[in-house]
């Protein structure tokens, strides 16, 4: 018997429960505890104060939604996939919790229920943002990049990109300067952020021939490239400064953390140039990626504590 029927020692309540555990992961939480975190900020640094509440209870639950959608479309897309590498063995899908068809209708009532709630609390222009960004992630990225180009996560990126844009079109009905730079940043911090995790697990993306960066190319190559996106996306972080309105806090504390990001991301550099033994590298690797969530984390903090200290250095 599968195991998305009731099995005959499981009570209903466990049933339930099982049930409830597989469609929460699904939506891969994790990914959207780390949208939340650029969507909040950007809210509260477009207003220059706090929006009304409706507007931030809008926003953050049509798009926390619209990302869950994504990531259940990803995991019914990539289910053949997910079964063939150890990351992934636990999600629903291939432990049988959940069956293909209720992943898929369960998908599209998510996609559509955080589109009506972007639709009635915000405007029309963050609703087709938020609909961009489905698109992006399922169909550029999942269906289009992931299974036949190493540049997949660069360019599938964008997807992640989309919160601040949606953010800051809540507030603003509009896209200005500091979103595109903010949106910048994310794309930028994206391939130093996940490249080192592809180096850990090189050997899950090969069994299921999934050609990311870190898992075909050798460490020597992939470190060069997170140093110089690392830089790119501190650089860029900056340019919120002059471009953007941001003042002391932010310019103190962004430019403190990516400094601390760079600093480790040639770390990992020098120890993959000097062909350190590979469990050294991928213990580096995975430092990296850790910090790198880290630091974006830091950034938009800071950019939420911005607006209440001082004035923008510059105009």
């Amino acid at each position: 018997m599968p195991r998305a029927s009731r099995q005959p020692d499981e009570t209903a309540g466990d049933f339930l429960k099982r049930k409830a555990n597989a469609y929460v992961a699904l939506t891969k939480p994790r990914v959207i505890e780390l949208l939340l975190v650029s969507t909040l900020p950007t809210m509260i640094f477009a207003e220059r104060g706090f929006p009304s509440v409706w507007l931030m209870i809008s926003t953050l639950v049509g798009g926390a939604m619209a990302a869950g959608a994504s990531g259940a479309f990803n995991c019914y897309i990539d289910r053949d996939m997910d079964k063939l590498m150890k990351r992934t063995k636990g999600r629903p899908l291939v432990t049988g919790d959940l069956t293909p068809k209720e992943a898929l209708v369960f998908s599209w009532a998510l996609a559509i229920a955080s589109l009506v709630i972007l639709w009635v609390g915000t405007n029309p222009l963050t609703t087709a943002l938020g609909l961009a960004a489905i698109l992006l992630y399922v169909v550029f990225y999942t269906l289009i990049l992931k299974r036949r180009t190493a540049q997949n996560i660069v360019w599938g990126g964008i997807a992640g990109c989309m919160p601040v844009l949606i953010a800051w079109a809540a507030v603003t009905n509009t896209i200005e300067w500091p979103a595109v730079i903010l949106f910048l940043v994310i794309f930028l911090w994206t391939p130093p952020h996940y490249w080192p995790l592809s180096m850990k697990y090189a050997d899950d993306y090969n069994a299921a021939s999934v050609p990311m960066l870190g898992a075909i190319a050798n460490a020597r190559r992939v470190s060069v490239q997170v140093v110089l996106y690392a830089w790119a996306t501190v650089v860029c972080s900056m340019l919120l400064v002059p471009l953007g309105g941001a003042g002391i806090v932010y310019t103190a504390i962004a430019g403190g953390a990516g400094l601390w990001f760079v600093y480790e991301s040639h770390v990992l550099y020098r120890e993959a140039q000097n062909d350190h033994k590979p469990a050294e590298i991928n213990r580096k690797a995975m430092k990296v990626f850790h910090i790198s969530i880290t630091y974006l984390s830091i950034v938009f903090l800071a950019l939420a504590i911005d607006p209440f200290v001082g004035s923008p250095l510059f105009g």
